[in-house]
């Protein structure tokens, strides 16, 4: 992990989610420190990193999230075929913000719905954990499951994932509660606010009932995994130009990047 210099501020609660930054108390024994929130070079955009612990198990992780608002900012899918990565390629296109994308399989193939200014160049697929899609048009920025995926739609951006770790504010029954990895996760509010976030070793479970903690106050209706253990990267530059980076171990086919619309 490279962080750069670090200058973390405190900011007033309109520039952050309410329980992003001030949230006690998270599911499942979770609780949070004093968060560091720092601004990019765009106002809308900011980082927040989150140090947490579980008093019932003793566990710690660490979240950092990429939050914007989809209103003034825009969602972009960079294909990688190249295996170019995470810091290079966002610092190349001049990006804000970007985390790692979706799956792919032995030959480097994206797996699962991809579509990139307005053109789909993989297909929907049906598999265990490719439950989701995030979407992004117009302003607008959705999670939404298969079965609300209409194939005759015209997204600008579209990435299909899994599985989902939170639905209408409540973590998702049955997701693996034993194997441990960084995870990499987009999740949506009602008010079209958006998070890209990256979280240190821990279980599917473990991170649907941390961002649960924080679902009714932050507003937070869906929260979609993304490709995660080896693949897990996250990107941002500040305001003074520096960035703070969490680099993928091994080359991944694209990425979910922040811009300015």
């Amino acid at each position: 992990m490279n962080g750069g210099s670090m200058s973390w501020r405190r900011f007033p609660l309109s520039l952050v989610w309410i329980v992003f930054g001030c949230a006690a108390n998270a599911q499942a024994g979770w609780t949070i420190s004093e968060p560091q929130t720092e601004p990019s070079i765009l106002p809308s955009i900011v980082h927040q990193h989150v140090v947490l612990s579980d008093s019932s198990t003793g566990s710690q992780a660490t979240l950092d999230l990429a939050k914007f608002s989809a209103k003034s900012c825009r969602l972009r899918l960079i294909d990688n075929p190249a295996g170019t990565d995470l810091a290079t390629a966002m610092s190349r296109a001049g990006y804000v913000a970007g985390v790692n994308g979706g799956y792919f399989d032995e030959n480097f193939a994206p797996l699962g719905l991809r579509i990139r200014d307005n053109r789909r160049y993989s297909p929907l697929v049906r598999g265990r954990l490719l439950t989701g899609i995030i979407t992004s048009s117009n302003g607008t920025t959705r999670i939404i499951r298969l079965s609300e995926f209409a194939r005759s739609s015209r997204p600008v951006t579209a990435l299909q994932c899994g599985p989902f770790l939170i639905d209408r504010g409540q973590a998702v029954p049955g997701v693996d509660a034993k194997r441990t990895a960084r995870r990499t996760f987009v999740a949506t509010t009602g008010d079209q606010q958006v998070a890209l976030g990256c979280c240190s070793d821990v279980s599917l479970a473990q991170l649907a009932a941390i961002l649960v903690g924080w679902a009714k106050d932050s507003k937070i209706q869906r929260a979609l995994n993304l490709d995660g253990g080896s693949s897990s990267a996250f990107w941002f530059k500040r305001k003074d130009g520096t960035v703070f980076s969490i680099s993928e171990q091994k080359s991944v086919r694209d990425f979910l990047a922040i811009g300015p619309r």
